[in-house]
């Protein structure tokens, strides 16, 4: 039995791609995620989908993925799958990563490089994204919204805060935020 798995990060994204390729190559059952590829998310939420796809593989099925990194997060979880797999008797198939694990020397040397790839390509992405913010701390800049009270601003909402006809809601009003941020300020 041909089974796929599709996942997407965000629900911004489609998963169409996927699961037409999925489709193509003839997969019966396909089970889809919506899950970040690693991260407190994932580890929270987990993969339930993915969890369920395992079960249903059966020695002499076939996993279908459309690329190697949907199946997971890590190197070291993406080799303890396909390890499973190989042990369990089930056939890998990477669509676009054209890896397919039923030649078994070169499915299974092919299938860790591009894992040691994938794996390297996450860290450099991430290793670019902590020195751009190091960069543009170092100039100055520092990440997030603005804040949206300046501290004069702060000081007026504290002066009136203590008239008794002023309402925590005018004052938003007339400083257009909510009153949550009135709260936060005046707590801080």
């Amino acid at each position: 039995m041909k089974i796929g798995y599709a996942r997407k990060s965000t629900s911004q994204q489609d998963e169409a791609l996927q699961v037409d390729e999925l489709n193509k190559m003839g997969c019966e059952e396909i089970y889809s995620d919506q899950v970040s590829r690693s991260g407190t998310k994932r580890k929270l939420r987990g993969t339930p989908e993915l969890d369920n796809c395992l079960k249903a593989l059966r020695d002499g099925d076939t996993l279908i993925v459309w690329s190697l990194d949907r199946l997971g997060g890590s190197l070291s979880e993406i080799l303890g799958l396909l390890d499973n797999l190989k042990s369990r008797g089930i056939t890998f198939i990477a669509i676009k990563d054209k890896i397919d694990t039923s030649d078994p020397l070169l499915g299974e040397v092919y299938t860790h490089l591009m894992a040691i790839f994938s794996n390297f390509e996450r860290n450099r992405i991430i290793e670019r994204t902590h020195a751009g913010l190091a960069a543009a701390r170092a100039r100055g800049r520092v990440g997030g919204r603005k804040k949206s009270l300046d501290e004069q601003s702060i000081k007026e909402i504290k002066i009136l805060l203590n008239d008794p006809s002023m309402t925590v809601k005018s004052i938003a009003e007339r400083y257009k935020v909510s009153r949550q941020t009135i709260y936060r300020y005046i707590a801080s």
